[in-house]
């Protein structure tokens, strides 16, 4: 996915209405609907009025134990853990590690709404996944395999006779997912929307972020400790001769990167992330290093005159890091870098170790999740649409998709009407806010083109061999696209993935098929909860559009500011005051939300609740919500919302999102946005002696 895309959570690609068009009726029910409200998880000693996120989901929050293998779990969680067990029967029918030929490509079919695919390709995708799965499967050869698969890697790696020879390593890494210095994306031009450009990024950490290296914490200083028994641990059981002085070259010299690094809130700025560098000029940014090497090694030479660098002044001391760094280092480096990455592919000891570590010590989490699941992830990385088109056959419907589109364009027709009620607003912004909304598209379910997996080896008994060459082939076709036209029909994201997203650079929002389930969705109950669970996300990303960020970016996706200055101080005034509301929660004792960096996603969630509430309004055409289960349809809507954000989180890994995730916690999630809803107060009949109650001067409205 591109990195300047924001999450949530084949389409027919769905040009927004035009401004002024009328709200879409709703449907009716033959029969009573439900409320969509999960009572059974109410703890009735907990007033709404004091904590409506406990009021609802207490008994869950109470009661529900953490499975050995998950970090955390929720809405989310639940919703993959069942479209796992979909993609789980699909591929084991394919003929997986104990089954025999892949089906006919009759038995596989067309899928309905998306294109009949070729008949040939569909049973070639169906041979490769249920080769690939069991290869993966088959842990029986690769105990016999132990070290084997990476001989000839770590042969690459010894035979670096100079620090010249650096460049071309990295282009190999980064064509294979290795973990390297600096990283690449082929991506459109952010200004220049028309075009790809190549943004190169820092990147080559094994801890989750750069504070785990610097900051004077005992958790971190912690983590940093079991670190480097980690390597050193590795590096022994690879052979290495001296894994404690290795270890302690590679946890320093990724100490010194580390400080080299810009922050992620830094690296949230749009605008300062954007660096354009000619060719030419790459060597005065790094004056020793092999600049062309790297670019014909990684197939980019010739086809740019430019690329976008991210974060120069890292890049400037990487040129100084590598002359100061023994290539002995060096080497250690980018082997640990290579096991690292290969571990979950080879024999148990391996893949035991590495989860001992970011699983466990880094994460809390005490158990691998089963081999299968794991099976099922490298399926969705390597060939993610060719399973992602056999889900959908089997498990969207098409009604699902036509409901989706339905409500986007309530959605929508809210955030138009809404905009010119703005106080904070001018007209002149106004203009250009209506022209993004207009231009927005929205894809829902699936690809209108499924991708070609033609070109991409497969076979059933070289599992690292199939990740390499599955990586290999997504690197070349990110090279293919430069000098080509923008392709506006791709997704970032597999029809079978729980999440959505908003990509500033295409002015579109993206909802896979999966999120399209209860509780973000539920087609049998009432509109109330729908409006709080997926039109509040659907609401959330629209809003990234608008965003500290993504309102940097014009209608047409190019970074250009269209803000008048005077709009741009009193949005910053506000997002300022939300800042602040976010750095109040403490996850856990002693870690805070990081009010900054959260703060898109905490604007998305505001902002998203507000019109969605907006948008069931319109739905109603002036008529008043039955009461269901003893709740009125406003009451509904807020619990719906609530409802989608319960979770629970283990401590380590609440730690580790404090530091890397730009989203709250759920709970945080649940909580925060319903004290800044007037409407959420009217509902509940909130009084300034309960709980949630917030001064109206203190509550932060945007839309």
């Amino acid at each position: 996915m591109p990195r300047f895309v924001a999450c949530a959570a084949g389409a027919l690609a769905v040009a927004a209405c035009s401004a002024g068009s009328p709200v879409t009726p709703e449907h009716t029910h033959p029969t009573p609907p439900l409320s969509g409200v999960e009572t059974r998880y109410i703890d009735a000693s907990v007033r709404p009025q004091d904590d409506l996120y406990r009021h609802i989901n207490g008994k869950w929050l109470d009661t529900f134990e953490l499975p050995a293998d998950k970090g955390s779990y929720g809405a989310f969680t639940h919703i993959d853990d069942e479209t796992q067990e979909q993609l789980r029967s699909i591929v084991e029918s394919l003929g997986g590690p104990d089954r025999g030929a892949a089906p006919s490509a009759a038995a596989a079919g067309p899928v309905s709404g998306a294109g009949a695919p070729d008949a040939a390709s569909t049973s070639a995708d169906a041979r490769k996944l249920a080769d690939l799965y069991a290869s993966f499967m088959d842990e029986a050869r690769l105990e016999t395999l132990g070290l084997a698969p990476l001989r000839a890697d770590f042969a690459a790696i010894d035979a670096l006779a100079s620090k010249r020879d650096i460049p071309a390593l990295i282009a190999r890494f980064n064509q294979t997912d290795v973990g390297a210095p600096y990283d690449i994306g082929i991506d459109p031009d952010p200004k220049d929307s028309t075009r790809y450009a190549v943004t190169v990024t820092q990147a080559g950490l094994g801890l989750p972020d750069r504070d785990y290296y610097l900051k004077d914490d005992a958790k971190l200083k912690d983590a940093r400790a079991k670190y480097l028994a980690h390597v050193e641990k590795m590096l022994g059981m690879a052979g290495e001769s001296t894994p404690a002085r290795s270890a302690a070259d590679i946890v320093k010299l990724e100490t010194a990167m580390a400080q080299l690094q810009w922050t992620r809130v830094a690296n949230r700025d749009p605008d300062k992330t954007y660096n354009k560098t000619a060719i030419a000029d790459l060597n005065r940014l790094m004056p020793g290093f092999a600049w062309p090497s790297y670019l014909q090694a990684s197939g980019i030479a010739g086809k740019v005159d430019y690329v976008i660098v991210r974060q120069p002044s890292y890049f400037t001391g990487l040129d100084e890091l590598i002359a100061d760094t023994p290539l002995g280092v060096w080497r250690s480096y980018f082997k640990w870098r290579q096991l690292s990455a290969a571990a979950p592919f080879l024999s148990k000891a391996f893949v035991d170790e590495r989860f001992a570590f970011s699983g466990t010590a880094l994460r809390g989490i005490p158990q691998n999740r089963p081999r299968w699941k794991r099976g099922m992830a490298v399926l969705d990385g390597a060939m993610g649409e060719a399973i992602g088109k056999l889900y959908v056959e089997k498990y969207f419907p098409p009604q699902s998709k036509a409901r989706m589109q339905q409500l986007v364009g309530n959605l929508l027709e809210a955030y138009r009407r809404d905009l010119v009620t703005l106080d904070w607003m001018s007209p002149q912004t106004q203009k250009g806010a209506q022209e993004k909304l207009t231009k927005l598209v929205t894809k829902i379910g699936y690809p209108d083109h499924w991708r070609d997996y033609g070109a991409l080896v497969i076979t059933r008994d070289d599992l690292w061999g199939n990740v390499v060459r599955a990586a290999e082939f997504e690197s070349r076709r990110g090279v293919a696209k430069l000098g080509h036209p923008i392709d506006r029909s791709e997704w970032f994201m597999t029809p079978q993935t729980v999440n959505a997203y908003y990509n500033p650079v295409m002015n579109e929002i993206v909802f896979p098929a999966a999120i399209l389930q209860p509780p973000f969705f539920d087609a049998q109950a009432d509109d109330a909860v729908n409006y709080g669970g997926i039109v509040a996300v659907i609401g959330h990303e629209v809003s990234h559009g608008f965003d500290d960020k993504g309102s940097q970016y014009d209608a047409d996706g190019n970074l250009r500011d269209w803000f008048t200055p005077e709009d741009h101080a009193k949005f910053a005034a506000r997002t300022k005051a939300l800042v602040a509301q976010y750095d109040a929660y403490e996850p856990v004792p002693g870690y805070h939300v990081n009010g900054e960096l959260t703060l898109g996603e905490n604007i998305a969630d505001n902002s998203g609740l507000t019109i969605a509430y907006k948008a069931y309004q319109l739905s109603l055409a002036g008529k008043t919500p039955a009461i269901i289960g003893g709740f009125t349809g406003e009451q509904r809507f807020y619990l719906g919302w609530a409802q989608v954000w319960r979770g629970k989180v283990r401590a380590d890994e609440a730690i580790e999102r404090t530091k890397t995730d730009p989203h709250s916690p759920p709970a945080v999630r649940g909580t925060a946005p319903l004290v800044n809803q007037p409407d959420f107060y009217a509902a509940f009949d909130v009084k300034p002696a309960d709980k949630m109650y917030l001064p109206p001067e203190q509550r932060v409205t945007i839309w």
